[in-house]
C-alpha cells in the first residue's frame, strides 16, 4: 500500500505519493491508519521533499502506517494544523515548538544527534558584505536587515534579540520569505546586511551558492539545539509512545539527507528529548514578549 504522500506548500492542497510500507494496521494508527506529519519549509520545499521521503518511508516501516508527508506553508500553518487536529506528528523550528506546545498541545519526542548521539545545535549569524563599514552589530543602527521569516528562531526573533541587547536602534527588517531568499538578498546587494544561520552557511557552501570570502559575519547568537519532532499531545499515549521509539529506532542513514539541511555531519541516530531541552527558547520568547500572532 501507499507508505506516504508528499504536500508541497499552499495551504497543503497538492498530493503525491510513492513508496510502500511492509503492512499498515489502522487500528493501531489515528486517522483511519494514517499519519499526518508536518515540516516548517526553512528550506526551498523541492529540495526538502525527497529529503524527508527518506525519512518517511523509515517511519512509516517502523510505525506499520501509512505517513503522508507534508511540507507546509509557514511556521503558523503548521501550529494551526496541529491544533486542529489535521497532523499527528510535526517538526518544528526550535521557536515554533514554544508556541505548538502552548497553542497545539505537541510534545517533544526527538531531535538530530551527531556520529557521537550528543544532541547538535546551531547559531544565529548577521552577515555583511566584506567591504561594509559595518564592524559590530552596533553599527547596523539606520541600516536595513534581511531577516528569514516571521516565526523563526534564527531568521528573526534572535536577530532581532541581538539588536534589542545591544541597544541598536532604527534598523530597517526587511523579511525576505525564507532563510535562502534572507542570503540572497545580502548577496545581490539588496539589504546593508542579512541573516544567515549557521545551517543555511553550511549547505549553501556546499552548493556553491556562498563565497564567505566575500562576506563578514559581525554577530552570532548563543548555541539553539536542534529541531524537535514532536506528537499531539491529545493523540493516545501508547500511539504517542509507538511514535517515539519507532523515531529513535531510525538509523543514520534514514535521517542523512534531512541531517545535511540541519548541518549534522556526520548524522547519528536521533535522540530523546523533552521541554527542558527547549527551555532557552521559552526564555527567549517570553524575553522579547512574543506571542502566538508573532509566529
Amino acid at each position: 500500500m501507499r507508505a506516504f504522500s508528499v504536500v508541497l506548500a499552499a495551504t497543503l492542497l497538492l498530493t503525491t505519493a510513492c513508496g510502500t510500507t511492509q503492512s499498515a494496521n489502522s487500528g493501531d494508527c489515528p486517522n483511519n491508519g494514517k499519519v499526518r506529519f508536518g515540516v516548517e519549509p526553512y528550506e526551498a520545499p523541492d529540495k526538502l521533499k525527497p529529503a524527508y521521503e527518506v525519512l518517511a518511508r523509515a517511519l512509516a516501516t517502523k510505525l506499520g502506517c501509512e505517513v503522508e508527508l507534508q511540507i507546509v506553508d509557514d511556521y503558523a500553518a503548521e501550529v494551526l494544523a496541529m491544533r486542529n487536529g489535521k497532523l499527528e506528528i510535526a517538526q518544528f523550528g526550535p521557536l515554533g515548538y514554544v508556541f505548538a506546545s502552548q497553542k497545539a498541545k505537541a510534545e517533544p519526542l526527538a531531535s538530530f544527534a551527531d556520529g557521537s548521539g550528543k544532541l547538535t545545535s546551531y547559531t544565529a549569524g548577521i552577515w555583511v558584505a566584506k567591504d561594509s563599514p559595518a564592524q559590530k552589530i552596533e553599527d547596523l543602527k539606520g541600516k536595513s536587515l534581511a531577516l528569514s521569516s516571521v516565526g523563526s528562531a534564527s531568521g528573526d526573533a534572535l536577530p532581532r534579540y541581538g539588536l534589542k541587547k545591544h541597544d541598536v536602534a532604527d534598523v530597517k527588517l526587511d523579511y525576505a520569505g525564507g532563510h535562502p531568499e534572507a542570503m540572497l538578498a545580502l548577496i545581490n546587494g539588496k539589504v546593508d546586511a542579512g541573516e544567515i544561520n549557521s545551517q543555511q552557511l553550511a549547505s549553501a557552501k556546499a552548493a556553491g551558492t556562498f563565497d564567505e570570502s566575500k562576506f563578514r559575519q559581525i554577530w552570532k547568537s548563543e548555541p539553539i539545539p536542534n529541531d524537535p519532532i514532536t506528537v499531539r499531545g491529545d493523540l493516545d499515549p501508547a500511539f504517542k509512545d509507538k511514535v517515539r521509539r519507532a523515531l529513535l529506532e531510525l538509523g543514520p542513514a534514514d535521517v542523512e539527507k534531512v541531517g545535511a539541511f540541519l548541518d549534522v555531519t556526520p548524522p547519528g541516530p536521533l535522540v530523546q528529548v523533552d521541554n527542558d531541552t527547549y527551555k532557552v527558547l521559552f526564555d527567549l520568547a517570553a524575553t522579547l514578549g512574543l506571542k502566538e500572532e508573532d509566529v
